[in-house]
């Protein structure tokens, strides 16, 4: 199936997708996969009766390079994988809990199944679409408070990928002086910096590390404002760190662009930033990202609903589960033949225990 520009969405010829798109969002999928009038072959399990996957993107849309395209990589895949029809959501501008609730209603009610909301904002909207919806599977990204036996809350330990970011980071920094950007002042957030500083103090306590949030609500921008990123980026440099991490969102964009443009380090989120087309200026400055493989969760939650099984309940995702890591994209990064031992030595103490990885700064 195509895929929908933001400039060309109005153009889409698919009525049961006219009310979703004028009250809950903008669209970015057409709604099904059709071949002659007729929906293709899913070669799906026989007991699998929905229309696809339903996904609605967290603030910044599908784009960010980042958190919300790490899940339309696990929408793709699984469409793909098992031939089923999706349509992906945007968030609208200035959006209250009510527009979220009336988006994944009128997914549920169109068929899709699961029903997936990308970020901890969704949990209101999802505890009251899957009230009304019980026979729907709906998953929630970064959230598991939403008790419901159609609920899958899926959550990730954030501050184990940031470890593995700290060690490289400090392993990496000759001027022993590093930088964590965080997108908003939240416990969410904290993780990846309790994570960052833990794995830099553990190369060297004397390390110094610069501190930014960008805001103290989500809604001010702090996860979808590139030159909030970029002017946190420069003053973390100007003040003499040469190795950046960010956690911030589509706002990383602006971190990664500052430190690319100075020729510093910078240590890209949740995606492989070096693998992504609208940094490729930056990308040899980009020492390699901690993964979260959200695109993975949203895999494995659908595969499920195809195969007639349901995953619900908290789904949490650890360094040995393999949702999370280190990524060796960039050469220059796997030359650096110290650091990729240190962090690998740091992922195998994780992951047998040896180290406890805390989730407060």
């Amino acid at each position: 199936m195509r895929r929908v520009s933001r400039l060309s969405q109005v153009a889409v010829a698919v009525a049961s997708l006219a009310l979703a798109a004028s009250a809950c969002g903008k669209t970015s999928s057409e709604a099904s996969q059709e071949e002659g009038g007729k929906e293709k072959d899913s070669g799906t399990s026989s007991s699998y009766k929905g229309k696809g996957i339903g996904l609605a993107y967290d603030i910044g849309g599908q784009g960010d390079q980042s958190f919300n395209d790490a899940a339309y990589a696990g929408y793709t895949k699984a469409r793909k994988e098992f031939k089923i029809g999706g349509v992906d959501m945007e968030p609208g501008d200035g959006e209250s809990s009510a527009d979220k609730v009336q988006r994944l209603e009128q997914l549920a009610n169109q068929g899709y199944n699961p029903v997936i909301g990308v970020g901890f904002a969704y949990a209101p909207a999802v505890e009251a679409a899957a009230k009304k919806f019980p026979k729907t599977t709906f998953g929630i990204i970064d959230d598991n408070t939403v008790k419901a036996d159609n609920v899958a809350g899926i959550v990730f330990h954030d501050e184990q990928g940031s470890y593995l970011a700290g060690v490289a980071a400090a392993k990496a920094s000759k001027a022993k002086h590093v930088g964590f950007v965080g997108g908003v002042d939240i416990p969410l957030i904290h993780k990846f910096e309790a994570g960052f500083v833990q794995g830099v103090k553990s190369v060297d306590p004397k390390i110094e590390i610069e501190k930014r949030y960008l805001t103290e609500k989500p809604e001010e921008g702090g996860f979808s404002s590139p030159d909030k990123g970029q002017n946190a980026a420069g003053g973390q440099i100007e003040a003499g760190a040469d190795v950046i991490y960010h956690a911030a969102g589509l706002s990383g964009q602006g971190v990664i662009q500052e430190a690319g443009s100075q020729k510093k380090w910078v240590i890209g989120v949740d995606s492989d930033q070096y693998k992504h087309k609208a940094l490729a200026k930056y990308k040899q400055y980009i020492l390699g990202s901690a993964l979260k493989d959200i695109g993975g969760a949203v895999y494995d939650l659908t595969k499920s609903v195809v195969e007639g099984d349901p995953r619900t309940g908290e789904r949490r995702y650890d360094l040995k589960s393999g949702r999370l890591g280190f990524s060796d994209s960039n050469p220059r990064y796997r030359a650096m033949k110290d650091v990729v031992a240190a962090v690998e030595k740091a992922k195998q103490d994780v992951i047998s225990g040896k180290v406890k990885v805390r989730t407060a700064p």
